[in-house]
């Protein structure tokens, strides 16, 4: 017992120092104890986590959720706690002359990139722990009816994780670099009409973003009309917003265009305009296109959709090759679906009432065009 006692109580240095065997063993056995029982110390740390914002989560995300957001940063922290706690047994001969932390040499460029890693590494539990509230307001969100919350909370999601972001740069800068972050910040002061001139269209897209959340023009999953393209807003963000085309492809649009341009919110109007001519040929009767104008305008009234105000089906013009009748009304609905089931309705019995009347449709297509607006 003694024997083995004076072994662990022998110098690791000869001469040097005072650090013994048993000193490096508790230095060894710290380590592999953090790298065997990490994932469940890591487990053990974000079940705590869990059940301290179990209240104010409630059971929106659960602790499958959390766990698999910031096991990773969590796991990396406990291994950088655990080589402080190892290393810190140990002290270092001077004949080594690794220098003073205050001076540059290895000890300092050891110390000072430790302490770098620490502070990423918290800042990546930050950023995870921001990702977790996102998907717990996302989904209280979700059941509100209002759409203005599902467009909020990714912004300021994004804007705590920015303001994190630049926080640990400074942190960085202050604790491992040891740069005066004041005198950083007056020189910025000093080089931020430069920065401003270069990022010029970045600070004008983050400008339309706050635009477009103050002035609501329109809101995540509104359908949208801008230039020529058309589709359903995705997101909102920064300097830009996705919009799902009618394609099906994922375009994204710089908020300064989203602002500056005209944008038709296609989801805001309350009733679809459909207008279009039906082209006889000139061989059709006057009687036979008075009796065929009523009876499109009966079948018409007899939609419940169709809005009886302003619906005109009118003998309109006499064109190159054709007898042109005028057919406009209002739709009330939005839903484009239900659009098209009432116009395929009402055209199969334009086709059977101009069939019925002993005419037909001259060369040219019957439907000259439609037009769908706001009303």
């Amino acid at each position: 017992m003694n024997s083995l006692r004076a072994f662990f109580q022998t110098p690791l240095y000869g001469d040097y120092g005072q650090d013994t065997i048993a000193e490096l063993c508790w230095c060894v056995g710290i380590l592999l104890v953090a790298i065997i029982f990490k994932r469940l110390l890591t487990r053990g740390f974000v079940h705590i986590l869990f059940r301290f914002l179990k209240k104010r989560a409630g059971k929106a995300v659960g602790f499958d959720k959390l766990y698999l957001l910031i096991k990773k940063p969590v796991g990396n922290f406990i291994l950088l706690v655990a080589i402080y706690a190892a290393f810190d047994k140990l002290s270092f001969p001077k004949e080594w002359h690794l220098g003073p932390e205050d001076k540059f040499g290895i000890k300092m460029v050891i110390e000072r990139t430790y302490a770098g890693l620490l502070i990423i590494s918290i800042s990546f539990m930050m950023l995870r722990m921001v990702d977790y509230f996102g998907l717990v307001l996302k989904h209280k969100a979700k059941l509100n009816a209002s759409k203005s919350d599902d467009q909020l909370v990714p912004f300021f999601k994004e804007c705590v994780k920015v303001l994190i972001i630049v926080l640990s740069i400074f942190t960085v800068l202050g604790s491992v670099f040891k740069i005066n972050i004041a005198s950083l910040i007056a020189g910025l002061g000093i080089g931020g009409l430069a920065v401003a001139l270069a990022a010029k269209e970045s600070l004008e897209n983050l400008m339309g973003s706050f635009t477009i959340f103050l002035d609501k023009p329109f809101l995540v999953g509104d359908h949208v009309k801008i230039s020529s393209m058309e589709g359903n807003v995705e997101s909102i963000g920064f300097r830009s917003t996705r919009i799902r085309t009618v394609e099906n492809t994922l375009v994204t649009v710089p908020n300064k265009k989203m602002v500056d341009a005209e944008l038709d919110n296609l989801t805001q109007r309350s009733h679809r305009r459909v207008k279009f001519n039906i082209s006889l040929v000139y061989s059709t009767k006057p009687d036979q296109i008075r009796i065929i104008t009523n009876e499109i305008r009966e079948m018409l009234g007899k939609e419940p959709l169709i809005l009886p105000t302003d619906l005109q089906v009118r003998l309109h013009e006499f064109g190159t090759n054709s007898i042109n009748i005028l057919v406009f009304y209002y739709l009330d609905s939005s839903d484009w679906d239900s659009h098209l089931d009432i116009l395929e309705r009402v055209n199969f019995s334009i086709m059977d009432i101009i069939t019925q009347n002993g005419t037909d449709f001259a060369s040219q297509s019957p439907a000259g065009f439609i037009h769908l607006e706001k009303h």
